[in-house]
């Protein structure tokens, strides 16, 4: 082991994780999608995101849900221009980017795919230098569509972590089934989530349960990690009525304590590929790479 393996690892082990991700000078890209609408993924990706930046990372927030974004609504910010507008030579990407609070952005995307047009090398050279100032990122969290469309698959490809969201609905499991087959020919390592569950144990059951069918069906079974259950609460319900985030808002609340695990466990995953060579990752690169498909 290096030296610099053997201190990274020593300020892991010592819990100073945000030191750990502000020293390296890559974004951990982290995607997060769903089989069908209406489970909660933006809400828990914005929710998870405020987290993360409670702890002292840089969290940006990409709203990649082509035909339906809506992080702007769930943490209560005014956006007049998206991403598209960028690519277009309209802005900057400064003039899009909205500070939700401290050391958490908002990147608003576009309501429709018409971004993926803008692919050639002069508007990304000229992009990559005008998103320079998101390259302190420590986190991106990519908030994908729903589905298995072309589209959220690119984004999942790209990212390094993916984490698959459903609740206890026969047709949402179904359809998280369908994304998990989908997105192990590219990315088998999937993280999974369980929300709206009766209890902690209805969401093990139920992820063991489409492990078993994956394992049982699949040629190549991806690698699928647990990261927990949030319960189904009023409160989440309400939070978003009012715009305002619950791991904010009711930080006593069991739901708050819940996404709490589900983040940590997160982070002690990633924890786990320290001593791997680091890859340099930016905004811009992503961007980058998510067009290069079309």
């Amino acid at each position: 082991m290096t030296h610099t393996q053997a201190s990274r690892l020593h300020q892991i082990l010592n819990g100073d994780e945000a030191q750990t991700r502000q020293s390296d000078t890559s974004t951990k890209i982290v995607a997060i999608s769903s089989g069908k609408g209406g489970v909660g993924k933006s809400t828990l990706t914005a929710n998870m995101a405020y987290q993360l930046s409670e702890m002292g990372y840089k969290v940006g927030v990409f709203d990649a849900d082509i035909g339906l974004a809506n992080l702007d609504i769930i943490f209560n910010v005014k956006i007049k221009k998206t991403l598209l507008h960028v690519l277009k030579g309209e802005c900057s990407l400064k003039d899009i980017v909205v500070e939700v609070k401290e050391n958490l952005l908002l990147i608003p995307g576009e309501s429709g795919d018409e971004i993926f047009a803008y692919n050639n090398h002069e508007i990304m050279n000229g992009f990559a230098q005008d998103a320079a100032f998101l390259d302190q990122l420590d986190f991106l969290l990519i908030d994908t569509g729903a589905g298995i469309g072309k589209n959220v698959q690119i984004f999942l490809e790209e990212a390094d972590e993916v984490i698959i969201i459903t609740i206890p609905d026969p047709s949402a499991i179904t359809d998280a089934y369908a994304l998990i087959k989908v997105t192990n020919t590219f990315h088998p390592d999937i993280n999974m989530v369980l929300n709206m569950t009766r209890n902690e144990k209805e969401g093990e059951l139920i992820y063991d349960k489409i492990k078993k069918v994956a394992q049982n069906n699949i040629e190549n079974p991806p690698l699928l990690h647990y990261l927990g259950a949030i319960s189904q609460d009023p409160l989440i319900t309400k939070s978003s009525k009012f715009r305002i985030l619950f791991a904010e808002e009711y930080t006593s609340n069991l739901c708050a304590y819940e996404l709490s695990v589900i983040t940590q466990n997160l982070l002690r995953k990633m924890e786990h590929k320290v001593l791997l060579p680091p890859q340099k990752m930016s905004f811009a690169l992503f961007i980058k790479r998510v067009l290069e498909h079309f």
